[in-house]
């Protein structure tokens, strides 16, 4: 059986709520696994590529940050296997990610851009 923190979303409106939970717990491993292996996260810029870059980023980022407000979930727009989710956070900007329907029937993303300043 998998551990809940390797488990993967069932639906991909699903992901950030597990990012919230498993960042405010101090979970690297947990945000590692809501990614592809290949995965990419940029933050204005790539930032990591792939499990090992995202759990160095993800391991020095909760080094740093010990809470993760909540962001607002806006509703993601799916095709078939891919989903484009989007999120607000607290502070105005938004975070939208590419996820994908996995063979086990799961959800993770495959591209995840942060904190995209929202213009107007």
């Amino acid at each position: 059986m998998q551990d809940d923190h390797r488990k993967g979303a069932q639906q991909p409106n699903e992901l950030a709520g597990l990012f919230n939970a498993r960042a405010n717990a101090g979970d690297a491993e947990g945000l590692v696994a809501l990614y592809e292996p290949t995965a990419i996260v940029a933050a204005g810029r790539v930032v990591a590529t792939g499990h090992e870059e995202i759990r160095r980023f993800y391991t020095d980022l909760l080094a740093k940050k010990s809470d993760f407000p909540m962001a607002e979930e806006l509703e993601p727009i799916v095709n078939g296997d891919l989903a484009l989710t989007f999120a607000r956070l607290p502070n105005g900007n938004l975070s939208v990610e590419l996820a994908r329907k996995q063979g086990d029937g799961s959800w993770r993303w495959a591209i995840d851009q942060l904190k995209i300043k929202p213009q107007g």
